[in-house]
């Protein structure tokens, strides 16, 4: 079963408030068509799988009403290159101003710290559908495979991007990506756990070593660039609220930009898009589709 954007979202999180009013004072003075004289402005944080902290903005000016997205890093001590909101505003606002690829329109990026505790950026919302569910069980065969079809296209979009035409090309290195990752995420373990954390599992050693052995040769090779996202599933997208049945009339929005890279590797971004389809029986995916354990 599908589920509409507008209901995931709840209360903000006690451990994610900020400060309200100096929001609202920094988006009158940089989000282009932003309600000057607001009547009404609400803050509410969506509940669905985001690394960086997600809010909508809901601003009222008579009879008008608007709404926004707003991302943020979380407050606290993170890790060593985690949740670069910086980097997700870099590459939506280039994909969005210089590709065809389905990504929202952002307004503006807030650096400082100052105004709301961490570093923040502004983007458009769309009401829409996300299917948390990849199996698609509640759509008919049609839907799911102009579903599927819509997906794969979105995905090639972002494949097919000239990554020097749109002023990507500092934006990440494109050879030795899934080394860099097994390395990256070794590390992060590493620094997570032991020594007064939680417990370090030498299974998870041994499976960091099973993938150094295990890289792709193709990592290498130095082929042409391109993008990759490292969570593009399909509940890591949005779809248009009717028109299922049309691939043309499909309309995506990728909303988990913070994984983002530049790969020699392009089929890094197919491998993450089907891993929900082998670890669909897993006891997380089982309660995230509050599906029954036997």
């Amino acid at each position: 079963m599908a589920t509409r954007t507008s209901e995931l979202v709840g209360p903000v999180d006690p451990a994610q408030k900020f400060d309200v009013d100096a929001l609202l004072r920094y988006a009158i003075a940089n989000v282009d068509g932003f309600p000057q004289s607001p009547s009404l402005f609400t803050v509410s944080q969506f509940g669905h799988g985001q690394s960086n902290p997600t809010f909508l903005l809901e601003v009222h000016c008579g009879s008008v009403k608007k709404y926004y997205v707003m991302r943020k890093k979380p407050p606290g001590k993170l890790l060593e290159s985690a949740h670069a909101v910086e980097r997700e505003f870099q590459v939506l606002h280039a994909l969005g101003t210089r590709t065809l690829v389905p990504v929202p329109k952002v307004y503006c990026l807030c650096t400082d710290p100052s105004v709301i505790g961490t570093p923040f950026y502004i983007m458009e919302y769309l009401e829409g559908r996300i299917f948390i569910d990849p199996m698609l069980q509640d759509v008919t065969p049609t839907q799911r495979r102009a579903i599927y079809d819509a997906t794969a296209k979105a995905l090639a979009s972002l494949h097919s991007t000239d990554v020097d035409a749109t002023g990507l090309k500092s934006y990440g290195k494109p050879n030795n990506y899934c080394k860099r990752q097994v390395e990256r995420w070794a590390k992060q373990y590493l620094v997570s756990t032991g020594e007064g954390k939680s417990n370090r599992n030498p299974k998870m050693l041994d499976l960091a070593d099973w993938l150094r052995q295990h890289i792709p040769p193709e990592d290498s090779l130095g082929t042409a660039a391109g993008l990759v996202h490292g969570d593009f599933r399909i509940d890591n997208l949005v779809f248009h609220l009717t028109e299922v049945c049309a691939l043309e009339f499909f309309h995506m929005l990728l909303i988990c930009t913070g994984y983002m890279m530049i790969s020699s590797y392009a089929l890094a971004s197919a491998c993450a898009c089907t891993s929900m389809f082998f670890l669909r029986k897993s006891l997380k995916f089982l309660l995230l589709c509050n599906c029954r354990i036997e």
